[in-house]
């Protein structure tokens, strides 16, 4: 061994060691608060692991699914739960590789979300539900009603993806970002740079807030553990989502679903309003309301006027 190969070696282990104990660190400094523990939690027992969820008040029921983004949980719903509980029995669940549910290292796909809440509404809540989705999940929600319709009764969807970007597949340059991701000690990292409460902070103040005044610690506290619990083993969904394995077509199912769907949108997101026109040429039926002063996540931004929005629909 030549002197330049030892010495890169040992700057390499050197490295490698040092990702590793800034891991560790990030790891305790994220969860130490624990934001997202809650007495109410359950789990159902599925296939591919167990998936917590919340139950709360009576009359029709209502199942909450939370964005795909890293970060996302069912804390996102955290200002219109109790509210909508007075009038709904409400089910709000950590998707399969969020929250608290269990993060297997497996691809995660559309179509294994859409399997899992169909065994959800039918072995834990038994009869027909409605659905509200928000973001990346609301193509979930759509092919969950094209799938097994007898399930599900109303969808309202919050700010969902666009169809461009839900047609989008898995390219050799993301398959790749998603095999960086996975690796142990430089994918931990990486995706540990990229889930900061400053990273949040900022991803907030551009692309999910209008008013960033209303970004409150709390908020980035939970998306910031939500994203390291337990260990980092939430870079398994961030990794999928980045390779775009949970992207799929919903044009198809758009167009055959015969059920009541409502659009509630941010009037401030960019592009917002081309999403919602290519929605209602594939399904004319569907009625949109707008929340105004608010981007990715009005029921966190403005929960009161998204409120009011789904006294109407629902």
């Amino acid at each position: 061994m030549t002197k330049k190969t030892g010495t890169i070696i040992a700057l390499t282990g050197l490295a490698a060691i040092t990702m590793h104990i800034i891991n560790r660190v990030e790891f305790s400094l994220s969860t130490v608060n624990n934001v997202l523990s809650n007495p109410d939690n359950k789990y159902y027992e599925w296939r591919f692991g167990k998936i917590r969820y919340t139950q709360k008040g009576s009359g029709t029921p209502l199942l909450l699914l939370h964005d795909l983004t890293a970060g996302s949980s069912s804390y996102e719903f955290c200002k219109i739960i109790d509210e909508l509980a007075e009038k709904h029995e409400v089910y709000a669940v950590d998707l399969l590789g969020y929250g608290l549910s269990d993060k297997p290292n497996i691809t995660y796909t559309s179509y294994l979300y859409v399997q899992s809440i169909i065994d959800f509404i039918k072995n834990v809540i038994g009869k027909k539900t409605d659905i509200l989705a928000t973001g990346d999940s609301s193509s979930i929600a759509v092919m969950c009603a094209h799938n097994d319709g007898e399930v599900i009764d109303r969808i309202v969807l919050i700010n969902p993806q666009s169809i461009n970007q839900l047609n989008r597949i898995p390219s050799k340059r993301t398959k790749l970002l998603k095999l960086l991701i996975d690796t142990p000690v430089l994918g931990t990292f990486v995706y540990n740079m990229l889930t900061t409460k400053e990273a949040f902070r900022k991803l907030f103040a551009e692309k999910y807030f209008y008013n960033s005044g209303m970004i409150s610690e709390g908020i980035l506290e939970a998306y910031r553990e939500a994203s390291h619990q337990p260990d980092c083993n939430a870079k398994y969904t961030f990794a999928s989502y980045m390779g775009r394995y949970m992207n799929t077509n919903i044009v198809h199912a758009l167009k055959q679903i015969d059920h009541s769907i409502y659009v509630i949108y941010g009037t401030e997101k960019i592009d917002n309003q081309t999403t919602i026109d290519t929605y209602l040429s594939y399904n004319q039926s569907i009625e949109a309301f707008p929340i105004s002063y608010t981007r990715q996540y009005p029921h966190l931004e403005r929960s009161k006027a998204v409120l009011d929005q789904l006294e109407i629909i629902l």
